[in-house]
């Protein structure tokens, strides 16, 4: 068994629906050399099942099937990437309901390379029903990544990212923290060490849209709604400070001004004022608005 050039991390939960598909994307993949790393979280739906039947399938590849933590997916994942058997990155996380487009791996692993500092690439996707029917690509220019964005904002889709291996070590640095969301997370902490982010806008995967996604495409009425419930009862507070925690927690390797910065936002007083001096912001005039419209009210 030859040493893979990268390691698909995959985090399954009850997938069995639309696992095969998303497993065989992976032969597809233009850089035939990677590993897959598979932890799955309590699955009782032949997840388990498939993925031993791919296992045995491919006697050739570096696949390791582990039991996950049972704390949701952002734990499930966390524990993928801070595993302490896993190698030096890179590595590539994948969902259980995508189809990968042939280019997904060579266009993350390009997007990493060549840097002597942590580097992150992420892309965005095209938007299909149930069926892999197309409905929507995301089209015009990307915001740009920063640390202030990242503050208060996730704009990094998880199923696209790749990490190079100085990413993967300051990620594993910080440990696993019980924090809501772990694409924001890998955002967060590595914004805040200065890491190389790319995000692309030639789309790598079908991002599957059906009734169990853990958090859908951010489009539509329903999205709205999810938003807007989070907003009122401060459900978005509570992540806000759940990731400022987790990241002042264990600050190694944090640019000293982004420290000071997220310790400014979630405790100083007023919020208002917390607001303007950590600079966080939104990557809209209106997303901006809101959130000094939550600082004023006490939800942020």
């Amino acid at each position: 068994m030859s040493r893979p050039s990268v390691r698909i991390l995959l985090a399954t939960w009850n997938g069995a629906a639309h696992l095969s598909e998303q497993l065989d994307s992976y032969l597809t993949q233009d850089i035939p050399d990677w590993g897959l790393w598979i932890s799955d979280d309590g699955s009782t739906d032949g997840t388990w099942d498939i993925l031993e039947a791919f296992r045995a399938a491919h006697p050739d590849r570096e696949i390791r099937l582990m039991h996950g933590p049972r704390h949701g997916a952002a734990a499930n994942f966390l524990s993928l990437l801070t595993h302490p058997d896993l190698p030096p990155g890179p590595v590539a996380l994948s969902d259980q309901d995508d189809v990968w487009m042939p280019h997904r791996l060579s266009r993350g692993l390009a997007g990493v390379a060549g840097h002597d500092r942590a580097a992150l690439y992420g892309s965005v996707t095209t938007e299909t029903d149930p069926d892999l029917i197309p409905l929507r690509t995301q089209k015009g220019p990307l915001p740009p990544p920063s640390f202030q964005n990242a503050l208060v904002q996730n704009i990094v889709a998880g199923n696209t990212v790749t990490l190079n291996a100085a990413a993967l070590r300051a990620l594993r640095a910080a440990g696993a923290p019980d924090i809501p969301y772990h694409d924001w997370w890998i955002y967060l902490r590595l914004a805040g060490i200065g890491a190389h982010i790319t995000l692309d806008d030639v789309p790598v995967l079908y991002y599957r849209q059906h009734a169990q996604n853990v958090i859908g495409a951010h489009r539509g009425a329903m999205a709205r709604l999810q938003r807007a419930r989070a907003l009122v009862r401060g459900t978005y507070r509570d992540w806000l400070r759940a990731n400022l925690t987790a990241l002042l927690a264990r600050p190694g390797g944090l640019i000293p001004a982004h420290a000071e910065a997220a310790r400014t936002l979630l405790t100083m007083r007023p919020r208002a004022r917390a607001l303007i001096l950590s600079g966080a912001r939104r990557s809209t005039p209106a997303g901006q608005r809101l959130l000094q419209m939550l600082a004023r009210t006490g939800r942020l």
